[in-house]
């Protein structure tokens, strides 16, 4: 199995090569693009009967350099840099994307290098203007662990409103797994990555409506733990977005489980609801108030069974505005509330943010 997986692998590599090279625009100049997002996050939390805790952070600074030698050869890279700073184990500093990019048509790309897992509405896409809240949503970060991102290649295309994102990366570290963080701690993030146990990642996409997207993604490895244990984990999600007449709605669905060890099954989903009324003002400046409800658990099945599985169980609720006065900057306001179900423990949550792309 494992050998017809990498002669897989191996003739996607080669696809390309297939190309006659005087198909090339001979007459195409080679381009340069650079581009970047980032954002500045105020947070505000307190757990019932604890002090509170209050952070100012510029959470993520990205630049993204991307070259076109020709029309169908290209380059595009990202690289993040997490809390201002690295040193001493503070912050992050990463390579995030960087891949060479085969354009063949619309039906078919072809990419190898650092790779984003095609799985949900803003792994691939988390620009701060494209969502609601000040933080990601945290199902974007629980069942599925955003950014996600590892060495590897994949083909791609769209055609009739349907789009395709077909993945072989890196594994994930099994031993890093936990029932409060799920997969999360698991990303190699393309670091002297495992290759023994490849990742598997598939999504189809309908954009055929105005505004609209709906989609589903399938993840899977054998994880590996140690030289002789294995937690093989499959993530299944459903995403929808639309976009459209002032209204923004959003839901995302994921179910994930495991082969071994003490947590089998995590689960969670969200819904944004958000309508703009800078249109009531005839204003240029998009004003949008919105609400989103969160349900999750990183360990909603488990082999022990009763408080195990309410102790990462997570319900939470959001509103807040978000101001554009240009699509590319945004300003956002939201607070809530996140409840732990066992014990009903909850926390206050108040967050300003600022974030831009270009």
């Amino acid at each position: 199995m494992r050998r017809s997986f990498l002669f897989m692998l191996v003739c996607i590599m080669f696809l390309p090569l297939m190309t006659p090279v005087w198909s090339q625009d001979e007459f195409f100049t080679p381009t340069t693009t650079i581009g970047g997002y980032g954002e500045l996050h105020y947070n505000y939390s307190k757990m019932e009967s604890q002090d509170s805790e209050q952070l100012l952070d510029f959470h993520r600074f990205i630049i993204y350099y991307a070259h076109a030698w020709t029309e169908k050869w290209s380059l595009k890279s990202e690289v993040e840099l997490e809390h201002n700073l690295v040193g001493d184990g503070q912050g992050e500093l990463e390579l995030e994307q960087a891949y060479i990019d085969y354009h063949h048509s619309d039906a078919f790309g072809f990419r190898a290098g650092v790779l984003l897992t095609a799985a949900g509405l803003i792994n691939e896409f988390h620009e701060p203007p494209l969502f609601l809240s000040v933080e990601r949503p945290a199902y974007n970060k629980y069942i599925i662990p955003t950014t996600w991102f590892g060495n590897g290649a994949g083909i791609y295309g769209r055609a009739n409103g349907f789009s395709y994102r077909l993945n072989v990366m890196e594994g994930l570290d099994g031993s890093a797994f936990s029932a409060a963080t799920g997969i999360r701690g698991g990303r190699e993030k393309g670091y002297k990555a495992n290759a023994e146990a490849l990742l598997y990642n598939a999504a189809l996409d309908y954009r055929g409506l105005p505004g609209t997207r709906i989609g589903v993604s399938v993840t899977t490895n054998n994880a590996v733990v140690n030289d002789s244990v294995n937690n093989a984990i499959n993530l299944m999600e459903f995403h929808a977005q639309y976009e459209a007449h002032h209204i923004f709605a959003a839901v995302e669905f994921g179910n994930l489980t495991f082969d071994n060890g003490p947590v089998e099954t995590a689960r969670g989903f969200y819904v944004d609801l958000g309508y703009e009324i800078g249109h009531w003002f005839n204003q240029n400046t998009r004003i949008m108030p919105w609400l989103r409800y969160t349900d999750y658990n990183t360990a909603a099945v488990t082999q022990a069974g009763g408080n195990s599985q309410k102790a990462n169980h997570h319900q939470k609720w959001l509103v807040g505005i978000a101001v554009k006065p240009i699509p590319q900057v945004v300003f956002k306001v939201d607070y809530g509330v996140d409840t732990i179900e066992l014990n009903d423990q909850s926390t206050t949550l108040f967050n300003l943010g600022a974030g831009y792309m270009f």
